[in-house]
């Protein structure tokens, strides 16, 4: 398996799209005074959700092992005229847990980007984000700074492709040890093709590493998975889903000494019923995984149900 390494004038790119989408966000509104062509629009999503699993992917926004409930409020405000987008954006999931001994949990999300139309073919995208409290594939408590490159090329309305480079940093909370961190790369490429409205197929590949001094944090990933959204009405969608995960850890070791190694296979199905605002979502996963610890190998289901209301 290959380390991605990013050359050092990208991982400056990407450091500076958060502070590229701040400082353009609070330019514009001058701009837009002048430009009648320019539009502010806010929005909003509040959801509640319930989770039951018994195992999870660790590759979620919601990691949850057993019975919980959520709840996730996001606010955002969009500047944008025919061929430019600025984007802020606020979000917060809360889970509490079920169970004797089991700890509540949250996460936190500001996101700034800018999204550029090039012609009729192309578009890039600088994003900045800021996480608080991440559950991520090394930890459970991780404060995340993450910038983020997108170019999407659309020949026609059948074929969209997109590639993606992100660039890390990571601080993880280690309880009463000190703090550690770590960095790294990830890329990713999605395909898609429109069957028709609302009808489409997703291919999406990628990979990622994270490189640190705490052994217990590195890691390599390779991930692929397909996707087939189909309308069944006007407001219904059906979405099965099949993902392979495959991670290499730098520091945890087998008792034979070797580089633990995880395969995850996810089969998944979804249903999206979207009345008016109302986003109600239902999804069944069941995890199989295979490692060559043996005290990670383990299967089970995960079943989600959410229902929300854009505003």
């Amino acid at each position: 398996m290959i380390k991605v390494v990013f050359p050092g004038w990208m991982r400056r790119a990407l450091r500076c799209a958060l502070a590229a989408g701040f400082a353009a966000l609070f330019a514009m509104p001058a701009a837009a005074q002048q430009i009648s062509t320019w539009s502010l629009k806010p929005d909003a999503r509040v959801e509640v959700g319930v989770v039951s699993a018994q195992t999870a992917t660790r590759d979620e926004q919601i990691v949850v092992n057993g019975d919980a409930f959520t709840f996730r409020g996001q606010v955002g405000l969009n500047l944008e005229d025919d061929n430019t987008r600025f984007r802020i954006e606020a979000d917060r999931i809360e889970v509490v847990r079920l169970g004797d001994g089991r700890r509540d949990s949250n996460r936190d999300r500001i996101t700034v980007s800018v999204e550029q139309e090039l012609n009729d073919d192309w578009a890039v995208e600088l994003q900045g984000r800021h996480y608080d409290d991440l559950v991520t594939a090394e930890s459970s408590d991780t404060d995340e700074l993450h910038g983020a490159v997108t170019v999407t090329y659309e020949p026609v309305r059948a074929h969209r492709f997109r590639v993606q480079g992100s660039w890390r940093e990571r601080e993880y909370d280690n309880g009463a040890d000190p703090q550690t961190h770590g960095d790294g790369p990830r890329i990713d490429v999605d395909y898609r093709h429109r069957i028709g409205r609302y009808h489409y197929i997703n291919f999406d590949l990628r990979t990622e590493s994270i490189t640190s001094d705490d052994p217990e944090r590195g890691y390599d990933r390779q991930s692929a998975k397909v996707a087939y959204t189909k309308p069944i009405a006007p407001d219904v969608r059906v979405r099965p889903a099949l993902e392979v995960i495959e991670t290499r850890f730098d520091g945890r070791l087998t008792p034979e000494g070797g580089r633990r190694k995880d395969r995850l296979i996810v089969p998944e199905l979804e249903l999206h019923w979207w009345p008016d605002r109302w986003r109600v979502e239902a999804e069944a996963k069941y995890i199989f995984s295979d490692s060559n610890l043996a005290t990670r190998e383990r299967e089970g289901y995960r079943l989600t149900l959410s229902v929300g209301y854009v505003f």
